[in-house]
């Protein structure tokens, strides 16, 4: 019986290469992120198996306006930063961010690696907001163009 591309065995998730991942605005925001979804042939949904090392955030403090994304963490402890306010979060904890939702981080505050899943739906396009930047990044497929908060131009009736 052949192994089906849909299954991802646990010995084939750990011996899979987690990609490197710099955040374009924030060089200490570092990651190592699994494509599960990727492997198994998802495109609709993102599902990725991250791994964050002490000190370290998995992305700059952020929300998207289109996106939805979620964290449950597996293993490690950290801090979850929702609307500046600090959380102390480790195994089985589970992390929910509607479209528009709460602008958040997650930081690795322990001594060993975090680990926790990531979902989000894969949306051609999408607008993300740093608030601390005050900055604002548009993706269109691959392209990505920051602008800052003071050059963004609304046309038209509220």
């Amino acid at each position: 019986m052949s192994h089906p591309v849909e299954l991802l065995t646990a010995a084939q998730i750990a011996a899979m290469k987690g990609e490197a991942k710099t955040h374009l605005l924030n060089p200490e925001a570092q990651r190592a992120s699994k494509s599960l979804g990727g492997a198994t042939g998802l495109s609709s949904l993102g599902f990725h198996q991250m791994t964050v090392q002490p000190g370290r955030a998995y992305s700059e403090y952020h929300r998207h306006l289109y996106e939805e994304q979620c964290f449950y963490i597996l293993s490690g402890q950290g801090e979850a930063i929702i609307e500046e306010q600090r959380h102390t979060i480790g195994p089985g904890d589970f992390l929910g961010f509607p479209a528009k939702g709460a602008a958040h981080t997650i930081v690795n505050t322990g001594s060993e690696p975090l680990v926790m899943l990531s979902a989000r739906v894969n949306l051609e396009q999408d607008v993300c907001d740093y608030p601390r930047l005050q900055k604002r990044l548009y993706m269109n497929g691959v392209e990505e163009a920051v602008v800052d908060f003071v050059n963004i131009r609304i046309e038209g009736g509220a």
